[in-house]
């Protein structure tokens, strides 16, 4: 064995195929399961303590019993920065890709494509390729392709007057939701795809417009207008 991939998932039945698709994928590691966040933070502390096999790949599950599997990958990133971290969710929406991305996710699968589409897509990580579903894959490339449009030169944008009722454009609306999930400003114009002086001017008119001074109270008025 050269290394351990370890499969975070709550659902026995789901996690047997994924650990058998990562099987399949990596005939060469050792595969490990963990169903919750206290597990898995267990599990952590007692693999750093053996230091006999490096963790060179994670399955995670976002829905998990006791939190948001985000929170695990953005420790595992930090911690194990050398370890393949791969999202197995059920979840194909942009609040739930973007923000496991931005933790420091580098592939996202859907788990309706099953066993076989799992463990091909995994294999090929070895030659270099992404592990991504394909409805994954189309979402990203039509979310970066929507700012090109709406602004092609990435120029900070104009300070309109406000109009009194805190009204945002959608691209206020973004960056104020993914601050308000702790995102800092480079992590935000990374996924937005922008630079981090536009983000800079957009927190800037976000501000100006709610009347906050903080993030604190700008993540209180992401909460009450239902974005988080």
């Amino acid at each position: 064995m050269s290394g351990i991939c370890l499969v975070v998932e709550d659902q026995p039945a789901v996690a047997k195929w994924l650990g058998e698709a990562a099987a399949a994928a990596f005939p060469d590691l050792r595969i490990d399961y963990t169903g919750s966040l206290a597990e898995t933070r267990a599990w952590l502390a007692a693999w750093e303590r053996s230091g006999v096999e490096p963790l060179e790949t994670a399955i995670v599950d976002l829905g998990l019993p006791d939190g948001n599997g985000a929170d695990l990958i953005r420790d595992l990133a930090r911690d194990v920065p050398q370890a393949e971290i791969i999202v197995a969710t059920i979840y194909d929406d942009d609040h739930h890709l973007f923000e496991a991305l931005a933790a420091g996710a580098r592939g996202y699968l859907l788990k309706d494509q099953g066993p076989q589409m799992m463990a091909r897509i995994l294999a090929r990580m070895r030659s270099g390729e992404p592990p991504l579903s394909p409805a994954i894959a189309r979402r990203l490339l039509a979310h970066f392709q929507q700012p090109a449009r709406e602004d092609p030169d990435d120029q900070p944008p104009r300070e309109e007057p406000d109009d009194g009722e805190g009204r945002l454009t959608k691209r206020e609306t973004e960056t104020l939701a993914l601050l308000a999930r702790g995102l800092t400003t480079a992590e935000v114009a990374k996924v937005l795809g922008l630079s981090q002086t536009t983000i800079a001017t957009y927190v800037k008119v976000v501000y100006r417009k709610l009347n906050v001074s903080s993030r604190a109270e700008a993540t209180l008025q992401a909460v009450r207008r239902g974005l988080l």
